[in-house]
């Protein structure tokens, strides 16, 4: 399955490959206030209860290292997508996506750096493999195998972030847990192509996902590129779509443990947990 482990492939080898140039400077420790900061959170009145947006993902200035700008933009491609509520305000109910947030958010990732870097690995694959031969080969078929790997991607985002998730009132984004075992996390991660998380914060089924991967699958073997015919490509095709999501999943559940160890930028690293103890009495 090349196509999903060229895209997954990429965070990890970007995350390892940074780590002999991470920075040896930590952040300093945040001093302790007497409230808690108001600055992160907007609370939003909503008819079920009292919301709370979550901070503002990173970008690529806010890391100050090796390759700057591909860590940062990687780092705010998993953020885009992934929320948590505060670990310091147990019960908080995060503020669901308008439609024009969900708009937003399908724009911002269809036309994303990492988005072209993972169709242009796509066509290339597609090229080598001689994948829909109608395309040709040279310049002109990569040409034509990049703008329909990108059609593809850009539809599959529009049916899954705007159409179905409205539809079923549905948030598009994944939720992460932060906390529990590793084992369960990754359960959590992969568990969320199947259960999804509906605008009120109960779960119910992933429809944005399956949906969406399906609407986008069909239309783009509606279009005569030479590809195999029939039900089992297609099924290939949807099979492979999933597994890359499941992938990049896991990948936002443990972006924060990742970006903790290299020193990268991630929304919520600093986040109070409590009073701070009290120093020890000198004598």
């Amino acid at each position: 399955m090349p196509r999903v482990s060229g895209q997954i492939l990429l965070g990890l080898a970007l995350a390892w490959g940074i780590s002999a140039h991470a920075q040896g400077n930590s952040a300093p420790p945040q001093e302790t206030q007497p409230s808690p900061a108001p600055t992160p959170e907007v609370t939003v009145p909503n008819p079920q209860a009292p919301c709370v947006q979550p901070p503002p993902i990173v970008s690529w200035e806010d890391y100050q290292g090796p390759l700057q700008k591909v860590v940062g933009a990687f780092g705010r491609r998993l953020e885009r997508k992934s929320v948590h509520a505060p670990h310091y305000k147990p019960g908080a109910i995060l503020c669901s996506l308008t439609l024009g947030g969900k708009f937003e958010l399908f724009a911002e990732d269809t036309f994303d750096p990492i988005t072209f870097l993972s169709v242009g690995f796509n066509s290339g694959i597609d090229q080598a493999e001689d994948n829909e031969p109608k395309f040709g080969q040279g310049a002109q078929g990569y040409g034509k195998r990049f703008g329909y790997n990108f059609a593809g991607q850009a539809s599959g985002e529009f049916f899954s972030v705007v159409l179905y998730s409205t539809i079923f009132s549905e948030d598009p984004r994944y939720y992460r847990m932060i906390h529990g075992s590793a084992k369960r996390r990754l359960f959590h991660a992969l568990e969320h192509t199947v259960v999804g998380r509906h605008e009120d914060g109960t779960d119910e089924f992933n429809f944005c996902e399956w949906l969406g991967t399906a609407s986008s699958v069909a239309l783009a073997r509606a279009y005569p590129t030479g590809a195999r015919p029939g039900v089992a490509p297609a099924a290939e095709s949807f099979g492979f779509a999933l597994a890359q999501d499941a992938g990049w999943n896991v990948l936002r559940e443990f972006w924060p443990e990742v970006a903790h160890k290299f020193k990268l930028p991630f929304r919520g690293e600093h986040e109070p947990t409590g009073p701070e103890p009290a120093p020890a009495p000198t004598f």
